[in-house]
């Protein structure tokens, strides 16, 4: 009871979200990506779902949904910081770590919308290991045709083909240190100390599990809230509330296309 009595009558439900999501500037047939917090939008009816739901609502028949669905459990052991392991277990980990299943792997520290998105009936995975993406609706078969290991979030990946068809990021209760597609924008972009990694992951190739090595960039994220702010201070983020979460509506491309220039201009050898 002290719960309820702590949110008052502040109360979201399917049809609340719809419309706040409409007044947002959220509509039929866009494509999408989000990046939400559940707990931001203060008590919903329904939870997760109703949030899915809502903005399935808004966007239509002719719209696509994406959220990233990223299992970095499945990944190389020995770059594993947040908690390190032990060097004596790195080759046990590579050998028996599961295989990356598109139904069976949950996500990894991406919230309970985008792990209760990855399961819904009509909703594809896109199939890299520890970077995968999830779409529902109409460009979702377009989106995820994405079957390679090597430069996991480029523009041939899921983000890429967003930004090819014109599409949104949403940001509902985060901000901009949670923008996926600023990765994108790191490998559209030239910058001094830019480097090029060696990842592996577990893999199925001739019928045989195997441990695969595949190249990529390393991600410099320390910098994504400044890129981010600075954006809004050009006055084209739309802002506003769904419940009481603080929502980001942002033009993919031209946000992408800022961040890589801002790279370009200010990031330094490390």
């Amino acid at each position: 009871m002290a719960v309820l009595e702590a949110v008052g009558d502040e109360i979201a439900t399917i049809s609340s979200l719809a419309g706040d999501f409409k007044r947002l500037g959220l509509s039929k047939d866009m494509t999408v990506i989000v990046h939400a917090s559940l707990r931001s939008f203060g008590w919903v009816c329904g939870g997760a779902v109703s949030v899915i739901l809502a903005l399935e609502e808004v966007l239509g028949t002719g719209g696509t949904l994406v959220m990233p669905s990223h299992s970095y459990d499945i990944s190389d052991p020995a770059h594993w910081e947040n908690p390190p392991v032990p060097s004596a277990w790195i080759e046990r980990i590579r050998s028996e770590m599961p295989l990356f299943y598109r139904d069976l792997t949950p996500t990894t520290s991406m919230g309970k919308i985008a792990e209760t998105f990855r399961k819904q009936n009509g909703v594809v995975r896109s199939s890299h290991p520890s970077s995968s993406f999830c779409a529902w609706g109409k460009h979702k078969d377009y989106i995820i045709q994405d079957n390679k290991l090597d430069f996991s979030q480029n523009e041939q990946s899921p983000l890429g083909r967003v930004y090819e068809l014109g599409g949104y990021i949403l940001l509902i209760g985060v901000a901009h240190e949670k923008n996926t597609s600023l990765h994108l924008a790191e490998y559209k972009a030239e910058y001094p100390g830019k480097k090029i990694i060696q990842e592996g992951y577990p893999c199925m190739e001739n019928g045989k599990r195997v441990w695969k090595e595949a190249s990529d960039i390393a991600y410099i994220s320390e910098d994504f809230p400044l890129i981010g702010y600075e954006y809004e201070a050009c006055g084209k983020v739309k802002k506003g509330y769904a419940g009481k979460a603080l929502c980001r509506l942002i033009n993919q491309k031209d946000f992408v296309d800022f961040a890589a220039s801002w790279m370009k201009k200010n990031r330094r050898p490390g």
